[in-house]
Order: C-alpha cells, then sequence, then structure tokens
C-alpha cells in the first residue's frame, strides 16, 4: 500500500467543505454563461434531435468524473487534477497537468469576464467606454479576490449562493416556457450522422466542463473519499437534468427558427411567452452566471499556483499561507490580477478556444493518473471510492475524450503543442536552475 508524499502532512489549510458546498461550487463552475447560448449551436448541428448530444456528452463526463472520484478520493493534496497527476507520474508530468489546469481555468475566467463587461455595457452605458470597461473589471476581481482571501468558508458561501441566484432564471424559464412548448417541434424521424453528432459534441463537452476547477481546493474538503464522489455525481446529475429541459424548452418554442439566435436563444425564447420582462430577466441572469463562474474561479484556481508554491516549482511565497485567515493569499492575489489582465487584453473567441483544448489534454491526464493510482494502491484519508471494472473505466474515457479531440483541428492542436513545449522548457531551466544552485 503506498501513501501520498510526505509533504502531505504539512498542509495548513483548513478542510472546510463538505458535500452541500463542493457540489454548489462545481454546479456553479460548471453551468456557466454559456447555456444561456449553448442551445442554437447544438440546434443548428442537430435539430430537435440535439438532446442526443446531451445524454452522449453526459455519458462522457460520467466516465471522466469516476476517474475523478477514483483519483480524488486516493489523493486529498491541494492542487486538483494537477496533484493527482504529480502523485501519480511524477513532478514532470505533474507540472505539465498543472500548467494545463492553471491556463484553462485562466484563460477561461478572462474570457468569461470578458463577456460580464459587455453584458453589464448593454444595461449601463457608463460600462461601454474603454474606462469603464477597466474599471468595472477591476472591481470584480479586487471583490472576489478580497473575499476569498478573507477565508475559504466566505468564498464558498459565495459561490453557493451565486449559484442558486444564477439557476432562478432557467428554472423560472424551465418552468413557465414549459407550457408553451409545441410538440411537432421536437419531433425528429432520422438518426443523425455520426460525424454530425460528433462536431456536436465538440462544442457541447465544454458546457460539461468546470469540476476540474472546483476540485482544485482538495486539500480543503472534508473526508475527501466520501466527500468528492458524492459531489461529483450530484453536480453531474443536476447540470445534465437542467441542460436538456433547457434546449426541450427552447426547441419546443422557437422551432427551427432556435439556431438562427446564435447570441441568445434563450432570451428570445423567454420573450415569446414572458414578454420584455422575460427577456430582461434571462440577460441579467447571463451576467450573474458569468459572475459566478468568475467567483468559483478565484476560490479554486489560485490553489494551483499555491501548490507550484508548495512543491518547489514556483518561489516558495506563492505558498504562503495568510497568518489570520489561513488562506492562500498571495496565489490568491497573483491569480486574479493575471486573469484580470487577460480579460481587459484579449478576446473571449482566443482565450475560450485555447483554454478548451488544454482541458481536454487534462483530462486525458488525469484519466491516466487514475489508473495508475489504482496499480499502486495509493490511498490517503479513509477507504478510497471503488466501482466494479474501475480499472477500465480511465481507458473507456482516454478512448471517448480522444474522438473528441478528433474533431479539433490542427491548428487548435498547435497551440496546445506551443503551451505543452513552453511548459516543459520551464520546468527544464527550473531543474537547471536547482542543481546550479545546488552545486554552488
Amino acid at each position: 500500500m503506498a501513501a501520498e508524499p510526505a509533504q502531505d502532512q504539512k498542509e495548513k489549510l483548513i478542510r472546510a467543505l463538505g458535500v452541500p458546498t463542493l457540489t454548489a461550487s462545481i454546479v456553479n463552475a460548471t453551468i456557466g454563461a454559456g447555456i444561456f447560448v449553448l442551445p442554437a449551436a447544438v440546434a443548428a448541428g442537430l435539430g430537435a434531435a440535439a438532446p442526443i448530444a446531451y445524454v452522449i456528452c453526459a455519458v462522457v463526463m460520467a466516465l471522466v468524473v469516476t476517474s475523478f472520484a477514483i483519483a480524488g478520493s486516493r489523493v486529498s493534496l491541494t492542487g486538483g487534477l494537477y496533484a493527482y497527476v504529480e502523485v501519480a507520474f511524477g513532478s514532470y508530468i505533474g507540472f505539465l497537468a498543472g500548467v494545463l489546469l492553471w491556463l484553462t481555468n485562466v484563460l477561461a475566467v478572462a474570457g468569461v469576464a470578458s463577456a460580464i463587461a459587455a453584458s453589464v455595457a448593454v444595461i449601463f452605458p457608463l460600462a461601454q467606454g474603454a474606462l469603464g470597461r477597466v474599471l468595472l473589471l477591476v472591481l470584480i476581481f479586487s471583490s472576489l479576490t478580497f473575499i476569498n482571501i478573507r477565508g475559504v468558508r466566505a468564498g464558498a458561501a459565495t459561490v453557493a449562493g451565486l449559484t442558486i441566484a444564477k439557476l432562478l432564471p432557467l428554472l423560472l424559464f424551465i418552468g413557465v416556457g414549459i407550457f408553451f412548448i409545441q410538440p411537432s417541434a421536437l419531433g425528429w424521424s432520422v438518426w443523425p450522422e455520426t460525424d454530425a453528432i460528433g462536431k456536436t459534441a465538440l462544442v457541447l463537452i465544454f458546457a460539461f466542463m468546470g469540476i476540474e476547477l472546483a476540485l482544485v481546493p482538495s486539500g480543503e474538503v472534508k473526508n475527501p473519499s466520501r466527500t468528492v464522489p458524492r459531489s461529483i455525481f450530484t453536480a453531474l446529475a443536476i447540470t445534465t437534468a437542467l441542460y436538456i429541459a433547457i434546449q426541450l424548452v427552447a426547441q419546443g418554442v422557437l422551432g427551427a427558427e432556435l439556431s438562427k439566435f446564435v447570441d441568445a436563444p434563450l432570451a428570445e425564447a423567454a420573450s415569446r411567452f414572458l414578454g420584455n420582462a422575460g427577456r430582461s430577466i434571462i440577460l441579467v441572469g447571463m451576467v450573474i452566471s458569468a459572475f459566478g463562474y468568475v467567483s468559483g474561479d478565484v476560490l479554486g484556481s489560485p490553489r494551483t499556483l499555491y501548490a507550484f508554491g508548495r512543491n518547489g516549482i514556483l518561489p516558495a511565497k506563492m505558498a504562503a499561507v495568510h497568518p489570520r485567515f489561513r488562506t492562500p493569499y498571495v496565489a490568491i492575489t497573483v491569480h486574479a490580477i493575471i486573469a484580470c489582465t487577460l480579460s481587459i487584453s484579449s478576446t473571449f473567441r482566443y482565450l475560450a478556444i485555447l483554454s478548451n483544448i488544454a482541458a481536454l489534454l487534462l483530462y486525458l491526464f488525469c484519466c491516466s493518473a487514475a489508473f495508475e493510482l489504482i496499480r499502486r494502491n495509493v490511498v490517503s484519508d479513509g477507504k478510497p471510492f471503488s466501482i466494479p471494472g474501475d480499472k477500465v473505466v480511465p481507458f473507456l474515457a482516454i478512448a471517448i475524450v480522444l474522438w473528441i479531440l478528433s474533431h479539433a483541428t490542427p491548428s487548435e492542436f498547435g497551440v496546445a503543442a506551443l503551451v505543452l513545449v513552453i511548459a516543459s522548457a520551464l520546468y527544464g531551466l527550473r531543474r537547471i536552475t536547482s542543481r546550479n544552485s545546488g552545486d554552488a
């Protein structure tokens, strides 16, 4: 029986996250602003057969998150997927996974924050100018940084509150819209082509991503062998049911027109049965949802930087824990500054492409790590999560993720390869520097 590295015993962070707060964090990180525009893209690919893509993606993510649960129940170090891979394959592969994890999150949150600024500008003219946009983004990141430095409980409570707030417009959309569905708009008789399903899944799978963000604070989860699996599967079930219901209402109300409203399909559908008030509610819900995603990122992603500092990849100062609030305040501040800078200077489209490919590659790392952790029988706190055939699940997940990646373009793979080359160079430079320092 193997155990985790000795540094686990040196963790100073408070284990304060239970099943409800971790589940809320996962739901918040998964259900983002994208679901408010996603139904149009899925309908464009599959028409009324769109629910097929949701079911396929749910199956894919079930396999992936099962691998997460296996790994998360065996490794409780803060750092999430980065920590899982590091324990399984060592510091170099762990570093590459950590870079992918952090890049996935910081690029995605920068893009989402940029979208927030654009949405707010539609409602409040003062935010339309360049100065107003910068001030808004600085306000968003500085306020969330302050909240999360004051404690992981405060950060988790903020995430839970925002999760409820952003779900309300979606639940209103479903609860009222279901009475305005035209059954004929949901009918389809021909099974879609495999290529069409694959391409649609390539887009849709991103709507199910985000679990890796909420799992980063693993070192602050109470009883991880129990909490991580329960939270993951509960959140996946909630997310899948909500997505399918939203798609059915939007498709049932707008019919073939759904694919035409690429910017705000839910707002358009809501206007058909709730008028302008419904449109406004959905648009405000988009802003709240995006802000909720940003809050979840500021809670989770800095813990990757903290883990880098803890393991000597980055300066030790990055692993500093606040003497009063017991939070990684330096990592939180650095992450927020970088994300804010990217959101001000970059475009959503470019950031999203890089983030999505990095996330899929990260899933490959983690699924491989899950098998290795089982093989070596690595354990941490309590009995590890286990199901029949748990050694097969990671391989199934890897195969399906590779199938999804096969629908990406060569240029997207090129961007991912460049990121890994740069990360490898940084790691090698760090090793050379450390060796020279030791020789001196």
